[in-house]
């Protein structure tokens, strides 16, 4: 038996997650919204309340209330709560990106995709989990997302409105599109409405069958309005949180993971699925390891890369490994391959040596390239989402999506 497989690994994962839950179940805050989480699990009290935050933590515990966590569904609840209330822009539509703490004002108003992918998330988790409003707040996110982020003739979502949704930023980006692609697939899993996974595959197709191959599964991260990548774009800034300068190593991970969630979803219906997309999953996934582990002589991976596939960013981000994680387990799920369980175990004995902050709680966000906790881009232990959802990969069929899967009593372990 494989050790992805294994009872025993399978415990451990079921223990992580509830540690993982307790940690999290902190950044509640008593005026709404989920808070950012310092290095000892307080909330950090110079940082607004941000939506991107709120919204994964209302999924998060959306999957605990699946499980019967006790409390787990009263974080759901207040998650909904701030995000039909101050988060929801009444007057305009869609959501604020930020609140101030003390009053609950926007202290932004630009209306991103990459956090309204997260509503779409955290309401269609909330609503397999059965909680009040939650159905209401899918139907106002995915009309939104439809009204104003959905790009018909580009299969893509466009990246960032001002309030009013008159204004269109002229950038787009792949790391909305794949958190859309998550989104939409989770949305299925709820709705049954096939548009929400067609137009995920849709997303999937253009960006890793076209941009991920064509560049040597090096995936451009920024384009033009006409999505023509733009290679230099952020080369003064190439360790920005959100939009580096160069190639992600983590997102080729995550496309995978979710390029064979939309295939098992194919397969789960009946319908032929491509052969590129596990094709294509494999690739991006030996291209992450080739270029990203270990690569300066160090275990763990580095943050970016150039379009020659070198280091550019060398500290190593939690949800990097994560992310490596889930795609391991997930393509050895699709082919049942041993050549996946012996770095899948290799990168959880790094993550017990590392990451995991087992006096602290959770794990640490960043490391040096030589191992130690780091903050150069990533300070304190924002949320607990991608380590969560790392405890469920190997614990869940690749379809349907997490909350839908485990609505469905399909968790083993």
């Amino acid at each position: 038996m494989a050790w992805i497989d294994s009872p025993e690994h399978h415990r451990h994962l079921a223990d992580e997650a509830e540690r993982l839950f307790t940690f999290g179940a902190r950044a509640a805050l008593p005026t709404g919204g989920f808070g950012y989480l310092d290095e000892s699990g307080e909330v950090d009290p110079q940082r607004p309340v941000e939506l991107w935050i709120t919204c994964r933590m209302t999924h998060v515990f959306a999957l605990a209330a699946l499980q019967g966590r006790p409390g787990a569904a009263e974080l759901v609840d207040h998650g909904i709560a701030a995000l039909t209330g101050p988060f929801a822009d009444r007057e305009h539509g869609g959501w604020f990106p930020a609140l101030d703490p003390a009053t609950g004002s926007p202290v932004s108003t630009v209306k991103d995709a990459y956090p309204h992918a997260f509503v779409v998330l955290a309401a269609s988790s909330a609503t397999a989990a059965g909680r009040t409003g939650a159905s209401e707040l899918l139907a106002k996110a995915l009309e939104t997302s439809t009204t104003h982020f959905w790009d018909e003739t580009a299969g893509m979502v466009v990246e960032s409105w001002d309030r009013e949704f008159a204004t269109l930023e002229a950038y787009r980006g792949i790391n909305a599109n794949m958190h859309t692609v998550e989104a939409y697939l989770t949305a299925w899993g709820v709705t049954r409405e096939r548009m929400w996974l067609d137009r995920a595959l849709r997303i999937v197709e253009r960006t890793v069958h076209g941009y991920a191959r064509e560049n040597g599964w090096r995936l451009p991260e920024h384009f033009d309005p006409q999505w023509r990548p733009l290679p230099d774009y952020n080369k003064d800034a190439p360790a920005h949180p959100f939009r580096p300068f160069g190639a992600t190593i983590g997102h080729w991970f995550e496309w995978a993971r979710l390029t064979l969630h939309a295939r098992a979803e194919l397969l789960a219906l009946g319908e032929q699925a491509p052969s590129w997309l596990l094709d294509d999953a494999a690739g991006l996934f030996d291209a992450g390891v080739r270029e990203g582990w270990a690569v300066d002589g160090a275990p763990g991976f580095v943050y970016t890369v150039d379009w020659d596939g070198q280091p550019v960013v060398r500290e190593r981000m939690h949800w990097v490994l994560c992310e490596a994680l889930g795609a391991a387990a997930a393509l050895y799920a699709a082919t049942k391959d041993e050549r996946f369980d012996a770095p899948y175990r290799e990168w959880w004995a790094y993550a017990e040596r590392y990451y995991i902050d087992a006096d602290g709680g959770s794990w640490w966000h960043e490391l040096s390239p030589a191992n130690e906790v780091s903050r150069t881009v990533w300070e304190g232990k924002a949320d607990v989402y991608h380590a969560v959802q790392a405890t469920f990969v190997p614990r869940l069929p690749l379809a349907p999506a997490f909350a839908p899967a485990l609505a469905a009593g399909l968790l083993v372990g």
